[in-house]
This record gives structure tokens, sequence and C-alpha cells, in this order.
């Protein structure tokens, strides 16, 4: 027998073909038993607010801040790592939105702060400015793309989600359109920091209502603004 069938085999009474215990595997009278996950939402939330705040504070220039390399830590790690396995997670969870969010917006944040680390050679390899600028208007508008299909996916699931994928495709967009308009990029960029700074506010709050929606193990619940979930046709 091959090493691989027979471990195949000594596998199967264990196992079902979805990786579960099969309910023959339990005696007369035990009750069946599946380990239940936490809510991974507020943590990819928290971490996507958190880093968003952060970098539009910067883009409106809070304070005098005009570069964002402070930032670089939390997209690696709190925007990055953080939220990509908080979308890992949410696949397990069975939640195929919040996963692919999560996921993509984790991505982001990495390749972001990658952009900007200092070693990476990515803007040392542009020599032009308006070269640089057209690329990164490209990667920006590319984002826009991307969150404006996760705005309609996220029409019909709470009022939370579509406000912040709602100003979250404006902050794409303008912080895109700041590096293709030259002319206007300043104003751009800071009209872009405004909005980012609306949508992690929403963010925050939307992870904050999903920490508490437990009402066992929380004071009080916050409202998302629940879309009824019956046909329309």
């Amino acid at each position: 027998m091959r090493p691989a069938l027979g471990l195949a085999r000594l596998l199967e009474p264990l196992y079902d073909g979805r990786g579960q215990p099969p309910p023959a595997g339990y005696g007369l009278g035990q009750t069946q038993y599946y380990r239940k996950l936490g809510n991974p939402g507020p943590l990819g939330l928290f971490g996507f607010a958190s880093t968003t705040f952060i970098l539009s504070m910067y883009n409106v220039q809070a304070r005098g801040v005009t570069h964002p390399n402070v930032v670089i830590g939390m997209a690696l790690f709190v925007g990055g790592i953080a939220q990509f396995v908080a979308g890992m997670w949410e696949f397990a969870t069975q939640n195929t939105f919040g996963a692919t969010a999560f996921t993509m917006y984790g991505g982001f944040w990495m390749s972001f702060a990658t952009i900007f680390l200092p070693g990476s050679g990515v803007l040392d390899a542009y020599a032009d400015e308006d070269e640089l600028n057209s690329a990164l208007g490209i990667y920006l508008m590319t984002w826009f793309i991307v969150t404006f299909l996760l705005f309609v996916a996220s029409l019909r699931r709470n009022l939370g989600l579509v406000v912040l994928f709602f100003f979250l495709t404006i902050t794409f967009l303008l912080l895109g359109l700041s590096h293709f308009l030259t002319a206007s990029a300043v104003a751009l960029e800071k009209a872009g920091g405004a909005f980012g700074i609306i949508t992690a506010l929403v963010a925050f709050y939307v992870g904050t209502a999903e920490l508490l929606s437990d009402p066992i193990n929380s004071w009080f619940v916050l409202p998302l603004g629940q879309i009824s979930k019956g046909r329309i046709d």
C-alpha cells in the first residue's frame, strides 16, 4: 500500500469531505461539538480604520506633516498583516464579502508600505516625476475600481458598510486624480484626505458596533442600519 493512500484511508473514518468529523464518529448519547470561531470583523475594521486615519491626517497636512513615511509601520503590521489574517478568518466563518474586503485591503496596505519603504527601490526607479505621478495614479485608480465593486456588493448588507465603501470610493478617486491633475494636486490630495478621515471614522464606528453586537457581553449595542434581505423582484 502506498503511504499517501494508506494515510488517506486511515483518516477517512475521522473526517468527511468538508474536513468535519462525521456524525458516525460520535458514540450514542454524545453531543456533536464543532469549535466556534470569534468574529474577526472588528480586528479587520480597526486595522483598516486606524491606518487610514493616520495617512489621511497626513494627506490633509495636519500639523504641517507632508511626508507619510511614519505610517509605514502601521501599513505593514496593522493595516497590512492584521487585516490580512482577519480576512483569512472571515473565510473560515463563511463570510465571503468580509474575507475578500479584508484580504484585499490588507494586501493594499502592505503594497503601499513597500512603495515608501526605504531600500525597496520603488521610488528610486523613477527619475522622471511625471512618470512617477502617472504610475501612482494608475495604482490608486485601480483601487478605486476595486473599492467601487465592493461598494456595489455592500448595498444589501448594512448601511454602515454602504456608507464606509461610498466614502472610501471617493477617497481613492480623489487621491488617484491628484497624481493625474498635478496642477490641482495639493487640493485634490487634501480633499482625498478629508474623505479618508470620514471613512476611517465610519470604519471605527462599524468595528465598534460589531465588537458590541453580543448583547450578553455588552452593556449596549450600536445600530448598523440593517437592510432587508427580502427579494426585490
